[in-house]
């Protein structure tokens, strides 16, 4: 007697075979299609549970044309600010069955639209979180993402959800944090060339110029993680600035490793701030005065913005004009920054 291969995976061949039906009633069952006969459905349903068939997710996204996975693309998976959001969107999303799907371009800007474009294709929606690439790039490729959101960009799209931090007024808010301890000389150690946040912040230190010109603000190359913090720290020391303001809480790290290294202190000759309040910060020696974003709330806010977006099309209703989320930064003030040091003499 032909015995029965155990190994072999129970297919929709096989539970039509037991229910007596073709194999398009049991996708229409499988799929929830209240079309089929009830009578029918039941069969095919008992056939299912007895053979213990499982669907094909695959397949069965293929015909649903969903997937219940959004994408998300980072520029550096290694920056804690954008693993933050990347766990706040995971577990917003977990609770209402979907899945991320996770794309990190490593500031290549090259890649984001390529890595976009595949992500959508796998994906139900895509999320960018902090793009590089340029305005109009972002402005041709947004609607081909559709439904898309975007974190720390906006495009002219009405439909396209967006949730940015005001990075203009944090960075103006620390450098005036500094005047107050009367630092007149101050350098800003500038983030990565393409991005967006970062133009933010060389438009709020634009303005801030404007407000105090007796400052002597100058702006140093540096980039956004901990090396490049670090390996400006000989510029910083040669521009006799007694201010520094990093790009983000990595690149003052960095900096105060460096600086230590040379031993230079930190805040009794120079004061040093950051950007972001990731978890670490408020660990360094000394703790690193600092503007929070809510980086947990950007995530989670952003799957409720996609969700918003799903549900939109799922109606087919017209497109509504869609959210515009901006966050204020929150200073925190510890001990990297000091009142200058006077010269003796």
């Amino acid at each position: 007697m032909a015995r029965r291969n155990t190994n072999r995976r129970v297919g929709i061949a096989d539970v039509a075979r037991m229910a007596g039906v073709s194999h398009a009633t049991v996708s229409r069952v499988m799929n929830g299609n209240a079309a089929v006969d009830p009578d029918i459905a039941a069969r095919v349903r008992a056939a299912a549970a007895e053979l213990k068939y499982q669907p094909n997710p695959v397949g069965r996204s293929l015909a649903l044309g969903k997937t219940d996975t959004i994408g998300i693309v980072v520029p550096d998976l290694a920056n804690p600010t954008f693993q933050a959001i990347l766990r706040g969107l995971s577990i917003a999303a977990a609770q209402d069955g979907y899945r991320v799907l996770i794309a990190d371009s490593s500031e290549v800007t090259s890649e984001e639209a390529i890595l976009a474009g595949e992500a959508r294709r796998r994906c139900d929606g895509v999320v960018l979180c902090a793009p590089r690439m340029g305005d109009a790039e972002l402005e041709e490729l947004a609607p081909t993402l559709h439904p898309l959101v975007l974190i720390n960009r906006t495009t002219v799209a009405s439909n396209t959800p967006s949730l940015s931090v005001d990075y203009s007024q944090g960075i103006q808010e620390l450098a005036t944090h500094l005047v107050s301890l009367g630092h007149r000389k101050i350098a800003y150690l500038e983030g990565p060339l393409h991005s967006a946040s970062n133009r933010q912040r060389l438009a709020g230190l634009e303005q801030f110029q404007a407000k105090h010109p007796d400052i002597e603000l100058q702006f140093l190359e540096a980039g956004s993680n901990f090396d490049s913090g670090h390996d400006a720290t000989d510029a910083v020391v040669a521009s006799g600035a007694t201010g520094i303001l990093a790009f983000n809480d990595l690149v003052a790290m960095g900096l105060l490793s460096g600086l230590h290294e040379r031993g230079i202190r930190v805040p009794e000759d120079i004061s040093v701030t950051g950007f972001d309040d990731i978890p670490f910060a408020r660990y360094t020696m000394p703790p690193l005065t600092t503007a929070a974003v809510p980086i947990n709330e950007l995530g989670s806010l952003a799957w409720r913005r996609m969700r918003e977006q799903m549900q939109q099309s799922a109606d087919a209703t017209e497109a509504e004009e869609s959210a515009q989320d901006v966050f204020e930064p929150r200073i925190e003030i510890r001990r990297s920054t000091a009142p200058v040091s006077l010269p003796v003499g």
